[in-house]
C-alpha cells in the first residue's frame, strides 16, 4: 500500500472482508415524541465497570434522512478490543421520524449529555469522551463540538455535550452554499455549519477524506484544517487518493474500511488515549465469524 506524507496531509492507496458484531449492551438515553433512543454499547473484555476508562462514541451517515447505527458496528467493536468503551448512537432522522436536520444535532448533544452523567454506571472516565462519526454524521459529531445552540428544551446545559477529540470520516462539516445540505438549512446554515463556528479550544480533529468527494471538497477540507491551526488547534487531514464519498464504508472499499481503521487508532495513540500499535490485522480475522 502507498502511502505519502504531504505537508500534514496523507494520501492512500486501496483494497479487501465483511464484519457484524453485535453491541453487548443496548440502553434508551432519551425518549421524545413517542420515540426511544438508544446507544449500543460495545465493551473491552473482561471490562470491570468499576473502572474508569476513555470512551469513544459513532454518529452514522446518511444525509440526516436516514441510516442506522449498524454502520458504525465494526468500527466500534475494533476499538472496544483497543480498551476502550464503544458506542453506536440512535439519532432521529427525517425518513423515519419526520424530522429536520436540528434534531440530529439536538439528539447528538444529548446523547453525548447522558454519557458523561451516567459516565461511573459503565465505567467511562467522563473526562476522556470522543466522538466520530460519517458523512451527515460527522457533521453531527463536529457539531456537538463547535456549535452553541441546537440544544433539546429542558436539558442541563451544564453538563458538557463537547468530545475531546474528533474523527471525522468525510463528514459534511461545511453547510454554506459552497458545501453541503444548504437549502435544507438555509434560514440557519451559519450557526449550524461547523466550518463557520471553530472557535480557540475545539477539540483535537482528524479528517479523513477522498480526493473526488464531491459533498465535502478537498478545498473546504484544507481551508477547515487552516482555520483549526490559525485559532491554535490541531486538525490532522487525511485524504484517500481517487476516492469519492462514503469510502470508508466496507461495501465500497473494504481495504480502506480498514485503514481509516489504523488511522483513527495512530491518532488517537498520538493523544494518549491509546497505547501500543494497532491491532486491526488481528481484529479482521475475527471478523470472519460473521459472514
Amino acid at each position: 500500500m502507498k502511502r505519502l506524507l504531504i505537508l500534514g496531509i496523507f494520501i492512500i492507496g486501496n483494497t479487501a472482508l465483511w464484519g457484524n458484531p453485535e453491541p453487548d449492551t443496548i440502553v434508551v438515553y432519551k425518549k421524545i415524541d413517542g420515540f426511544e433512543l438508544k446507544l449500543h454499547m460495545f465493551f473491552p473484555e473482561n471490562h470491570d465497570k468499576s473502572e474508569k476508562v476513555p470512551s469513544i462514541v459513532f454518529f452514522h451517515g446518511g444525509g440526516w434522512k436516514g441510516g442506522g447505527v449498524a454502520h458504525f458496528y465494526n468500527q466500534a467493536a475494533y476499538f472496544a478490543t483497543r480498551g476502550l468503551i464503544a458506542i453506536s448512537a440512535q439519532y432521529r432522522v427525517e425518513k423515519p421520524h419526520g424530522t429536520t436536520p436540528k434534531e440530529c444535532v439536538k439528539d447528538a448533544k444529548s446523547a453525548m449529555r447522558w454519557i458523561r452523567s451516567h459516565a461511573t454506571v459503565y465505567g467511562i472516565d467522563p473526562n476522556r469522551i470522543l466522538a466520530g462519526g460519517g458523512s451527515a454524521g460527522g457533521h453531527v459529531a463536529a457539531a456537538v463540538s463547535t456549535i452553541d445552540g441546537f440544544n433539546e428544551d429542558g436539558e442541563d446545559l451544564s453538563v458538557s455535550c463537547i468530545p475531546k477529540a474528533l474523527m471525522l470520516f468525510n463528514p459534511v462539516a461545511n453547510n454554506s452554499k459552497e458545501g453541503y445540505g444548504y437549502d435544507r438549512v438555509k434560514d440557519y446554515w451559519k450557526a449550524f455549519s461547523p466550518a463557520h463556528n471553530l472557535k480557540k479550544g475545539t477539540p483535537p480533529t482528524l479528517i479523513m477524506l477522498g480526493t473526488k468527494d464531491q459533498l465535502f471538497k478537498i478545498d473546504l477540507a484544507k481551508q477547515y484544517k487552516a482555520d483549526m491551526e490559525a485559532l491554535g488547534n490541531r486538525c490532522d487531514l487525511i485524504l484517500y487518493q481517487g476516492q469519492d464519498h462514503a469510502f470508508f464504508n466496507i461495501d465500497r472499499n473494504k481495504e480502506l474500511h480498514f485503514q481509516t481503521m489504523i488511522d483513527v487508532d495512530v491518532f488517537l495513540s498520538s493523544l494518549g488515549y491509546l497505547q501500543g500499535e494497532p491491532t486491526v490485522d488481528e481484529f479482521r480475522k475475527t471478523l470472519n465469524q460473521y459472514k
